[in-house]
């Protein structure tokens, strides 16, 4: 059997800078240290980082006053900035830069009196953080038919944001709706959509052209990996969401002669070994990596841990 790696998968720098975070922490303060939600949306690093000393909680009252909090790569909203302040619990900050980006448009937008469309999947923990950091009227939709439906105080005075795990041609038909029905809307440059969301579906859409059927590593809840799924399902081939080598089901791949596998932006490269050492124990594996965007961005730490070693 070949089996063929998409080219990225696996860990984009947000999520490089969260864990790194979260471990740095550990090292200069010792455990426990308090991390408001997953982390990142991967049981498996939730997992070795709650072994290190790291404590998962839902909502900040939970967490002991004074005690060191780092919040989630997908952000808060400003309100929950201000509860930890309240209890004095000193922060840091892991959200993705990417992210704490459309932060800063979203309210930039807010300040010129525009209302905000929000492009993005309701309860997605990013969406609600982005939602909770805007001082204005923000309307979220997913669809090109949602369009139709908003009702907006002045057409002329919108713009909209995505959610960073949506790619350009995730928001594509959306925002053709949007600038059709309203032409004077304002938004960021495509340039600015998230990078590793854009590659990974990219090499998804590639990986599917020339394999078989396609095994998606990642996490149920990890909107990134799902997607990866279901742009590979797209392409009409039998597409595969599994958590870990242990969900590999053989019947999947019986009758296949090229196996993709490719890897959510926050599953981590052992799981995808692991995965390949489960087909080599089915069959005799001829391994290569299908050529794509090699990424080398690495985002700065927080001030607090700058004089932490790696």
């Amino acid at each position: 059997m070949r089996v063929v790696l998409a080219q990225p998968r696996g860990f984009c720098a947000g999520v490089e800078r969260a864990i790194e975070i979260v471990e740095r922490a550990l090292e200069k303060y010792g455990p426990p240290i308090y991390v408001r939600h997953e982390i990142v949306h991967n049981r498996h690093v939730v997992e070795r980082l709650r072994a290190k000393g790291a404590h998962f909680v839902d909502e900040i009252d939970e967490i002991p006053k004074g005690s060191v909090t780092i919040f989630s790569a997908h952000g808060v909203a400003s309100a929950i900035e201000e509860r930890a302040a309240d209890r004095g619990l000193p922060v840091i900050d892991a959200t993705c830069p990417l992210v704490s980006k459309v932060h800063i448009e979203g309210q930039r937008y807010a300040n010129q009196d525009r209302e905000i469309i929000l492009i993005g999947h309701a309860g997605h923990p990013e969406i609600v953080g982005t939602m909770g950091r805007i001082n204005g009227r923000v309307h979220l939709i997913s669809t090109p038919e949602e369009v139709r439906r908003l009702d907006v105080a002045d057409p002329d005075k919108l713009a909209f944001i995505t959610q960073t795990t949506l790619s350009v041609d995730d928001t594509r038909a959306v925002i053709e709706a949007l600038k059709a029905r309203f032409p004077t809307i304002v938004g960021p440059d495509t340039k600015d959509i998230c990078y590793a969301t854009q590659n990974r579906q990219r090499a998804a859409r590639e990986l599917a052209k020339i394999v078989d059927v396609v095994l998606v590593v990642g996490a149920p809840n990890s909107s990134n990996s799902n997607r990866l799924r279901e742009i590979a399902a797209e392409s009409g081939v039998p597409s595969h969401l599994i958590e870990d080598a242990r969900a590999l089901d053989p019947s999947w791949i019986e009758n296949a002669m090229v196996v993709g596998i490719t890897a959510g932006a926050s599953a981590p490269a052992e799981l995808v070994e692991e995965v390949i050492h489960r087909l080599r124990e089915l069959t005799e594996v001829e391994l290569s990596v299908l050529p794509g965007v090699s990424e080398n961005v690495r985002f700065r730490m927080p001030s607090q841990l700058a004089d932490v070693a790696n």
